[in-house]
């Protein structure tokens, strides 16, 4: 999963310009053409969100903005590529996201292999019902 930064413009709600726009068009038919985009979005600034906050039973609803812009994401892609370098070789072709200064993180998704032999035989089947009926939404 590659996660773009909030930045403080992004918090505060300012779009991003026509040109802006083009150039993360183009990079995303790179991707689609080159078969590794899978999804991916802009985010609202977190004033317009939601978390839930969970202790045990209990469910707690706080309401955006949230602190530290800089480890919020603002945007994502969901790739499929062969290892982390090959991520770092398409995100370093990426336009900068933002108007000024910016980060992009890169996170690798747990596979159902990483989970070992918590991942019983009746989890496998689960999972791959869910899978099943998810793909292509």
């Amino acid at each position: 999963m590659v996660l773009v930064k909030a930045t403080k413009d992004s918090e505060a709600g300012l779009m991003l310009s026509a040109e802006l726009l083009e150039a993360m068009g183009r990079y995303n038919e790179e991707l689609v053409n080159a078969g590794i985009l899978l999804a991916g979005e802009g985010l609202h600034p977190s004033a317009k969100g939601k978390r839930v906050a969970f202790d045990g039973p209990g469910r707690t609803v706080i309401d955006g903005p949230f602190a530290a812009t800089g480890e919020l994401v603002a945007g994502f892609w969901l790739w499929q590529v062969k290892d982390m370098a090959e991520a770092v070789e398409w995100v370093k072709r990426c336009p900068n996201p933002m108007t000024g200064p910016s980060e992009i993180e890169i996170r690798p998704l747990f596979e159902t292999a990483d989970f070992g032999d918590a991942m019983t035989p009746k989890l496998m089947e689960q999972e791959d019902r869910i899978r099943e009926k998810t793909t292509g939404r």
